[in-house]
């Protein structure tokens, strides 16, 4: 049986903007290659039936790397934490390839793993098991919560022993390809910046909007703003579904945002137990810099960043001018995913930031958990709620804030038909996941792995976060 993986249609869309942009680099040889993981939800995005695909399949293509493209380390810069690092770049990964989906757009295979680079600065280019373990379950959670995010395509254990300081070493090792819709981050345009190229960021900016915006291909001499200013959308959306889903991405720096605006790169995350502002993913986040609810001040910073690079081919005033969209475009996002939470269609703005704003105070101010207390509206929800305000959730008692709360709760329910309730509760399902991978449930699900090699509660966590 054929490879479907090897006969696929990549395009050498990125290939093609020449070697100013990345290095060919080769794959690691591993001396073992064990599929831990296979993604089948996804293979039917680019025509290949999952039946018909081994595992040893996904081994050759993605572990053992027989291909004849050359594979590409991307060139990129970054702020890390503040400080902007000029010696970054893909370290330990490289673009695999480039697929056309069945829904006409391009997807970047891109490894984490695979190997050094140019770029690796003294590290070994690999990823550990459990990091790869991770961000699968983080990639899943995000997607079933509705968060535009890249996904995990494999996970091969390749049996070398890494020794890393945050981890019991030595620990096993493993490559993992991810799909998305770019690898192409703010940082590959911070780069030409910091070379003082605007040639080379006017072919990068002519590349992202014909491949990834091309309903701004007519702009003419506007598509660097109409680009920008769309971006500014898509990352304030990104914020605002990272907030209500209570995650913590960790690690915020400029090269780990996309210029899709999807969400991806998956080191010391973290789902939030309880609602915390300062909840800090990073342990080494000393300062908080990226917690919880600086997410979205950090992501609109990083905008306000790459306008150096873009000012560098259009106007500046105007780059300043699209920013200034961002915090009402975060707002009104998040209070439309917080109300869709609470089970409701839409609130006008005044009611739904009231509503909303008692919510946060309600899981802020208690020791509540803050999916648990979704998780109770999902399981509990039922028409006597309309009828009587002491149904809802009476078990939480005189919680500070509570009997505000589910006064004004009740008050939007008063005006919904039986239909709308219905629809309610069909709502409340859809964007209450029922299982979410907080840090003990990974702990879970990694500690069978190393004592007896049980991936059994692994694949049923990520069955249940898919199912919920």
């Amino acid at each position: 049986m054929s490879n479907p993986f090897l006969f696929l249609e990549y395009e050498p869309s990125f290939e093609a903007l020449g070697d100013d942009y990345y290095d060919v680099v080769p794959a690691a040889e591993f001396p073992l290659h064990i599929l831990r993981f296979r993604n089948d939800e996804l293979l039917s995005k680019f025509g290949i039936d999952p039946s018909q695909t081994e595992d040893e399949h996904f081994i050759e293509a993605f572990g053992k790397f027989e291909s004849v493209r050359p594979f590409l380390a991307m060139r990129y810069h970054g702020y890390q934490f503040g400080q902007y690092n000029p010696e970054l770049g893909d370290g330990r990964g490289f673009l695999y390839g480039q697929v056309r989906g069945t829904d006409g757009e391009l997807y970047d295979f891109g490894t984490k793993g695979s190997g050094t680079t140019p770029y690796s600065r003294h590290a070994d280019g690999r990823l550990t098991l459990k990091g790869g373990v991770r961000e699968i379950l983080a990639a899943e959670a995000l997607h079933r919560a509705g968060v535009l995010t890249s996904r995990c395509l494999s996970l091969i254990e390749t049996g070398e022993q890494l020794w890393r300081g945050d981890e019991p070493s030595p620990t096993r090792s493993s490559v993992m390809v991810r799909v998305s819709r770019s690898h192409i981050r703010f940082g590959t345009f911070e780069r030409l910046h910091y070379f003082g190229r605007p040639d080379r960021i006017q072919k990068l900016l002519d590349h992202v909007v014909e491949i990834y915006y091309p309903h701004l291909r007519d702009a003419g001499e506007d598509r660097a703003i109409a680009f920008y200013s769309e971006l500014v959308g898509r990352v304030a959306d990104l914020a605002a579904g990272w907030m209500a889903a209570g995650f913590c991405h960790g690690v915020l720096n400029t090269d780990n945002l996309s210029i899709t605006g999807e969400s991806f790169d998956y080191g010391p995350y973290a789902f939030m137990p309880e609602y915390d502002p300062k909840f800090t993913a990073a342990y080494f986040d000393y300062g908080r810099l990226y917690c919880y609810g600086n997410q979205p001040l950090i992501c609109r910073g990083n905008l306000e960043l790459l306008q150096k690079p873009l000012g560098m081919v259009c106007d500046r005033d105007r780059l300043r001018e699209a920013l200034e969209s961002f915090s009402e475009r975060y707002s009104a996002t998040y209070r439309e995913l917080m109300v869709k939470k609470l089970g409701l269609a839409a609130l006008p703005a005044p009611e739904g930031s009231e509503l909303v704003g008692l919510t946060v105070d309600l899981l802020k101010d208690n020791p509540l958990g803050y999916h648990d207390f979704f998780i109770r509206l999902r399981e509990q929800f039922g028409p006597r709620w309309q009828e009587d305000e002491t149904q809802i959730l009476g078990e939480l008692g005189d919680l500070k804030h509570f009997a505000a709360w589910r006064a004004l709760y009740c008050h939007h329910l008063q005006p919904l038909s039986p239909a709308e309730m219905e629809e309610m509760k069909v709502r409340l399902e859809q964007n209450n996941p029922a299982t979410v991978p907080l840090r003990p449930a990974i702990e879970r699900v990694w500690e069978p792995i190393v004592a007896a090699d049980d991936w059994s509660a692994f694949d049923r966590l990520v069955e249940d976060i898919r199912a919920a």
